[in-house]
């Protein structure tokens, strides 16, 4: 990674439907995609709802990193956050979740929440590092749409 670029040339704007390959892309380079999460579903999902919460960090490769933010009024929810692995270090999270952050704020959200999965010692960290707390909670799930394609026939 070339540490020295950091982050002056990347500029986080919304979601553009031209940067859907690349996003799918960066979400399973960086692991963030499972096999009952379809990422394009979740993509027309969020542009149905809050489509300028869906943000791309863009540099002089492309899409190089994304937030996804939603607040339903009591509290907002971060999803999706990547960078590429050849970028990490260099702030470029640090500048998603700032805007994801301000965007939030404007809409009045109190409070932001994230789910990590415990073996990603590394996202901990780094969110740790930006003012994130553990919070004395058991997160919990219930799938009501199921993403996974059908088996063969």
């Amino acid at each position: 990674m070339n540490r020295s670029t950091g982050v002056d040339d990347v500029s986080i704007r919304p979601f553009l439907e031209a940067d859907r390959g690349a996003v799918v892309g960066l979400w399973r380079r960086c692991d963030l995609t499972r096999p009952w999460n379809d990422p394009d579903r979740d993509i027309d999902r969020k542009l149905l709802l809050d489509d300028d919460l869906l943000l791309v960090a863009v540099g002089a490769e492309g899409v190089v990193g994304t937030v996804m933010v939603g607040y339903e009024g009591h509290r907002g929810w971060v999803n999706y956050l990547a960078v590429d692995p050849r970028r990490r270090g260099a702030g470029i999270g640090t500048m998603l979740m700032a805007g994801a952050e301000d965007r939030l704020r404007a809409l009045g959200c109190p409070k932001v929440n994230l789910q990590i999965r415990r073996t990603n010692l590394e996202a901990a960290d780094f969110y740790r590092a930006i003012g994130f707390v553990d919070d004395d909670v058991v997160s919990m799930g219930k799938r009501l749409v199921e993403d996974r394609p059908p088996p063969p026939a």
